[in-house]
């Protein structure tokens, strides 16, 4: 990698995980200086666990027409693919840091295992999950008036600089659903979005991210405790 070593694939990754709720904001910021940092080769990837308070973030390809209340929660412009998406409480939030060229190689095939690392973690609790051919994320099917309904359970958004990836993926757990009235997710009218509580599953985020963590470790890499030294986990460890 320019201006330092590429990872090899099988090194650890850091698994951070943050309690109460992080700003959108600090988080950017927070992404932004680590992907600099394991781009020049003086800091090891990274998956971050955590929670935004409620809003909503436009990707690059968001259509102003898929805003449907732009007053109900602030609005934050993002340079990750994808369309409009919501994050609030009670939904895991999953940014990953890491190198893909060294990796994958390729961004599609990026994405496409991260919606596999999603379908193996909830596998794990019980839920049946896949993808659909032309949409990026993870769908599941609901019943709903007797009849058999595909709604999304997670979302995925990456960004990638010097071939180091920021954002990633969101998995609904018990998000208040309602909330993602004010947008069109992801630029999908026809089907809406479900969680995990909504689903009636009883597992929590605890549960969650054991899942997340297994899926990630058997399909990416090992996983590591952060650095506790590192001025880069200033501000964002629980």
């Amino acid at each position: 990698m320019k201006g330092g070593a590429a990872v090899e694939c099988d090194a650890p990754v850091e698994l951070l995980r943050s309690s109460g709720l992080v700003g959108y904001e600090d988080a950017c910021a927070f992404m932004a200086a680590r992907v600099d940092a394991i781009a020049a080769g003086t800091a090891p990837e990274l998956m971050w666990l955590l929670e935004h308070p409620p809003l909503y973030t436009a990707g690059t390809s968001a259509k102003p027409i898929d805003l449907i209340e732009p007053g109900r929660f602030p609005v934050h412009r993002s340079g990750r693919g994808g369309q409009f998406t919501y994050h609030g409480p009670g939904q895991r939030v999953v940014y990953l840091m890491l190198d893909v060229r060294a990796r994958w190689g390729d961004v599609r095939a990026y994405v496409a295992a991260l919606e596999d690392l999603i379908i193996d973690a909830l596998a794990s609790l019980g839920v049946a999950a896949y993808t659909r051919d032309g949409l990026v994320g993870v769908w599941v099917r609901r019943q709903e008036s007797g009849q058999d309904r595909q709604r999304k359970i997670a979302a995925i958004g990456v960004r990638l600089r010097r071939w180091v990836s920021s954002h990633g993926l969101s998995i609904n757990v018990a998000p208040d659903l309602a909330h993602f009235s004010g947008i069109v997710p992801c630029g999908i009218r026809d089907d809406g979005v479900t969680s995990l509580a909504d689903l009636g599953s009883a597992a929590g985020m605890e549960a969650l991210d054991g899942a997340l963590k297994a899926a990630f470790e058997r399909r990416i890499a090992p996983t590591c405790e952060p650095r506790a030294q590192s001025t880069l986990l200033r501000g964002v460890t629980s």
